[in-house]
């Protein structure tokens, strides 16, 4: 590969497509998952033509992880995989930590958590190993999952509170509303359903997500808790809550979790 732009050869990485994959991640955040995929896509593709690795790897490790959220899980794992042989090739060992994390997620995400529980430990372990913390407490929230699935509550219980503490300790607050939206799923699958508990931690989601105007964190902890509330009998309830979430979505209606809520919101109305 050349040397790429004179910025990315001070600052590691291009300007360019460190804003672009930055901006993807707000913008999905936000709520404008098709704006979210432009960015990602365009960040990738001034990352080839710079033909710079390290900007290359930060790009495809960015987009795969907005690929991710928007539910495109076969984009998302081409460019995990493309990351995880180009950090290989480049002894790139943070880079090749963030690709396991991400393929991880992908397995948990499509079926596998089995896969997702190794995948996930080996790439958080090494992502530590190198000194990196950012980013951490979103993974530690798939791992969770996983082990829940798995009926391993008491690793996942564990592995809850360390995203807790990681999200305190570094004051990571992007992913705060949907570690504590995690917290809930993983209390309703407890042994003994606690549903009390994942009552207090959905609204704790909503809250902060509403705070932070992330509306994507928001239209997830809606759907989390109008589930709960269907289960309960409370349909009414849960379809006030779910409708004007989702109805202030303008686009992205083909990405994973606005089909699911218009499933949900289709289901609370019949």
């Amino acid at each position: 590969m050349k040397r790429g732009t004179p910025g990315a050869r001070l600052g590691g990485q291009d300007a360019r497509t460190a804003v672009l994959a930055h901006r993807a991640r707000a913008l999905w955040l936000l709520g404008y998952p098709e704006a979210a995929r432009a960015d990602a896509e365009h960040g990738v593709s001034h990352a080839r033509e710079i033909e710079h690795a390290t900007t290359l790897m930060y790009a495809l490790n960015h987009a795969s992880y907005t690929y991710l959220q928007c539910g495109d899980f076969n984009p998302a794992s081409a460019l995990a995989a493309e990351l995880d042989a180009l950090a290989d090739e480049k002894g790139a060992a943070e880079w090749k930590a963030q690709g396991l994390m991400t393929q991880g997620a992908l397995r948990l995400l499509t079926g596998k958590p089995s896969d997702a529980v190794r995948l996930l430990t080996t790439g958080i372990n090494a992502f530590r190993l190198a000194g990196a913390t950012v980013f951490i407490p979103r993974y530690l929230t798939y791992l969770a999952t996983a082990y829940t699935i798995l009926s391993q509550y008491d690793n996942a219980l564990r592995v809850m509170s360390e995203a807790t503490e990681a999200v305190d300790r570094a004051n990571e607050r992007w992913c705060e509303a949907e570690v504590a939206r995690v917290a809930g799923e993983v209390a309703l699958l407890a042994p003994k359903k606690e549903s009390a508990k994942a009552q207090k931690y959905f609204e704790r989601a909503l809250a902060v997500a509403r705070q932070q105007q992330a509306k994507s964190w928001e239209l997830r902890a809606a759907m989390s808790l109008a589930r709960l509330w269907r289960d309960e009998g409370k349909v009414r309830e849960a379809h006030a809550l779910l409708a004007p979430v989702y109805g202030w979505f303008s686009e992205g209606f083909d990405t994973h979790d606005l089909k699911e809520a218009k499933e949900l919101l289709d289901e609370l109305a019949s």
